[in-house]
């Protein structure tokens, strides 16, 4: 890597990139997995939620893709406890985010409160049931009136869009669950006075936004620091301004291999942008051998998980069954700090069952099947299962080798 030291663009191979974003996103390494929970939820900066649950939701895959057998109940009161250490709001997508950044949403909160509307128009209601709260909260949609009119799940009923329009313009906050269920609180009553009491700007909140962004991803194109924030136009432009001024505090880099930026000159132009600090040191350390959700802020956006991994992905929940290709909820196996292949997993009882395994190409194909028995059997123990079966393998040369390492057990303890 090139000695930023005097004030010159970093040259990276897109390996060094790839490890660099492996530490930064904390799968690299035991420094990087430190703290526990939280630690975790600040470092990655936004964790996805997603209704869809097979062997855990995303939120709690998330933690234990780079923890390990953290307790279930570690991750939930890290999340969702009192008093409040993150809130959900939208970032990437609907996520939970660590409390102390509820001040830099102040300008996606105006944003949608000067537009009155994003899904649905904002009901009359709305004034009753941000006083239902104010007197009788932290309430649920079901202590509100209910959360569907009875048909599609699109069919909000006017509380339920009342409470979310409140939410997003910051008047209430979700800072816990029960069960699957928002809990909707006052923001006065649940964010600490000292957040709740800064007032920033559209443009300072967009910079620390982007700062966090080029922290939490180590190396970033332009397009993935717009992606992991969503902003766009004026927003967008604000972005622009913080990385070309330094106020975002990120540098300029040169990836060998990732595309050019676009009406870039030529290739000597920086195409991406990093965290100064993730540049000081060569990333060490051990690898993380686990399972992918496809939320993952890893793999999340499609275009950076081809161009970092080489990994080809999407989630087919929604495709038809005839026409899925790796399964309904294929996770993504990391490894050595590789995408080894994907796994399609359900629980039958105290049987995790791999639906459909596939291997990506190239690599050590033992070193990968050992790899793959190894995080399907850490899984397993972490969701409580006893056994491992494998159903489809879609590499046909592999699929005895891999029946005959899962038949073997774990190699390791499981914690």
């Amino acid at each position: 890597m090139t000695d930023l030291s005097a004030g010159l663009t970093a040259d990276l191979t897109a390996d060094e990139a790839r490890r660099i974003i492996l530490r930064a996103q904390g799968f690299l390494g035991a420094p990087a997995r430190g703290g526990g929970v939280p630690a975790m939820l600040r470092r990655v900066g936004a964790v996805q939620l997603d209704t869809i649950s097979v062997l855990a939701r995303s939120h709690e895959l998330v933690a234990y893709a780079r923890l390990g057998p953290v307790g279930r109940s570690a991750v939930e009161g890290a999340y969702w406890d009192a008093p409040a250490r993150a809130f959900e709001y939208w970032c990437h997508a609907a996520c939970v985010l660590p409390i102390e950044q509820w001040p830099l949403y102040a300008f996606r909160r105006r944003a949608y409160r000067e537009r009155r509307y994003r899904w649905h128009e904002v009901p009359p209601v709305v004034d009753k049931v941000l006083e239902q709260v104010r007197s009788d909260g932290p309430l649920t949609t079901a202590d509100i009136g209910g959360a569907k009119n009875g048909g599609p799940w699109w069919d909000w009923s006017d509380t339920k869009i009342a409470i979310e329009f409140l939410l997003d313009i910051g008047e209430v906050v979700c800072t816990r669950r029960v069960g699957w269920r928002r809990v909707y609180e006052l923001a006065e009553r649940a964010v600490p006075a000292d957040l709740l009491a800064q007032d920033l700007s559209d443009d300072e909140c967009v910079t620390r936004l982007t700062t966090i962004a080029g922290r939490s991803l180590g190396v970033a194109t332009r397009g993935d620091l717009v992606d992991f924030t969503r902003v766009k136009g004026r927003h967008a432009a604000m972005l622009d301004e913080a990385l070309l001024s330094g106020a975002a505090g990120l540098v300029p880099v040169r990836v060998s291999g990732w595309p050019a930026r676009r009406g870039a000159p030529g290739p000597e132009t920086p195409n991406a942008w990093a965290d100064p600090g993730a540049l000081d040191s060569e990333p060490r350390g051990r690898h993380r051998t686990t399972p992918l959700s496809p939320f993952d802020s890893l793999v999340w956006e499609r275009a950076r998980a081809e161009r970092v991994f080489g990994l080809n992905h999407r989630l087919e929940a929604y495709v038809p069954k005839d026409k899925r290709v790796h399964g309904y909820f294929a996770m993504p196996v990391l490894a050595g700090g590789r995408i080894i292949g994907r796994v399609d997993p359900a629980r039958e009882g105290a049987t995790l069952v791999a639906r459909q395994v596939g291997f990506e190409p190239g690599g050590g194909r033992a070193r990968a099947v050992e790899a793959m028995s190894d995080a399907l059997w850490e899984a397993a123990s972490w969701v409580g299962c006893t056994d491992v079966r494998v159903e489809r393998v879609g590499a046909p040369d592999l699929e005895a080798p891999l029946r005959a390492a899962v038949a073997r057990g774990p190699r390791r303890p499981t914690r």
